[in-house]
């Protein structure tokens, strides 16, 4: 997997200061994408086991309130093959931190579902780490600059790790 970039002390891509990371690689290319350098598969650097600790690194002062995964396309299949170990080491070492993930699949018709468009080997494993999903293709038709943590009105920020069904985020 490649990465477009990595914002340190991030503030505006989930609640708190953050780490956000940028992979690269989608299959939406939705009109109005705010970054379409990073539709292609081989844009950026290459995600290594350095880049893990390094944001890993990041992510340890107290201030720091989780990681953002954003794109690009996080949960395209090839992304959470490589993105697991990053979710796995992060959960581990910060269990009172959070990850929001930011796709534009839709939870459970493409993620959940077995056939869904997203779903392959290490979507569940991959989920269980997320704590906030914000999940829907970008509509430029239906943006709306006063949402929160979202560019589009049919996009949801869901809470994952609820008892029962997720739920959305205020």
């Amino acid at each position: 997997m490649k990465y477009s970039d990595i914002k340190y002390y991030d503030i505006a891509n989930g609640l708190g200061v953050r780490t956000s990371l940028f992979v690269s690689g989608c299959t939406h290319h939705c009109k109005g994408c705010f970054n379409e350098e990073t539709w292609d598969f081989n844009y950026g650097k290459e995600f290594t086991d350095k880049t893990i600790n390094e944001i890993l690194k990041s992510i340890e002062p107290k201030y720091i309130r989780g990681l953002s995964l954003l794109g690009g396309e996080p949960l395209e299949p090839a992304n959470q093959r490589a993105l697991l170990p990053l979710l796995c080491q992060f959960k581990a070492r910060f269990p009172q931190k959070d990850i929001w993930c930011y796709t534009g699949y839709t939870y459970e018709t493409d993620l959940l579902a077995p056939e869904g468009r997203a779903h392959c080997e290490v979507t569940e494993a991959l989920l269980s780490y997320i704590d906030i999903l914000v999940d829907g293709e970008f509509k430029q038709e239906l943006y709306d600059i006063s949402l929160k943590f979202r560019g589009s009105q049919n996009q949801r920020v869901l809470q994952i790790h609820v008892k029962g069904c997720p739920k959305l985020f205020p």
